[in-house]
């Protein structure tokens, strides 16, 4: 019992940090200019990635039982107030946005790996459906690096 417990808390943890990650990204789609429709169609992905993630963490939380979270983090809703009053000193530039985005996402690849880590304890689903999921977010995180990179020089 114990165990599953254990794995919808880490679950749950997922959903939160995912429904941030939506949130975080149309927050700084809303800063993109014309000349940024790379962005926009990247942080759309993102966005829909997200989503699933949550629909899929969601599903297993379900089936082990549990009670699945539908909201945010206090975390990442502190966060997105922070980029407001960011924003109001640096601007809506390219590598400023990205260098938020990247900020989130080291927070989400962090997340994951924690999940995966032994001493969390997720059932044999749940850690298949993670570590596939980390995939996508690993990905994700080098692209929006490598595109900061390139903004910043």
């Amino acid at each position: 019992m114990e165990t599953i417990e254990k794995s919808v808390e880490v679950l749950n943890d997922l959903i939160e940090i995912n429904n941030d990650r939506v949130a975080g990204f149309e927050h700084a789609s809303k800063d993109l200019g014309d000349g940024d429709r790379d962005l926009s169609d990247f942080f759309r992905t993102q966005i829909e990635a997200s989503r699933q993630n949550s629909f899929e963490l969601t599903k297993v939380v379900n089936q082990l039982g549990g009670e699945a979270e539908d909201g945010k983090s206090i975390s990442g809703t502190i966060h997105r107030n922070w980029l407001d009053v960011r924003a109001t000193f640096t601007g809506h530039d390219r590598a400023s946005i990205l260098a938020e985005c990247e900020r989130g996402e080291d927070a989400i690849k962090k997340a994951y790996e924690d999940a995966l880590s032994a001493d969390k304890g997720l059932s044999g689903e749940a850690r298949q459906v993670v570590a596939t999921q980390q995939i996508g977010i690993n990905a994700s995180h080098d692209k929006v690096k490598a595109m900061m990179q390139i903004a910043q020089s």
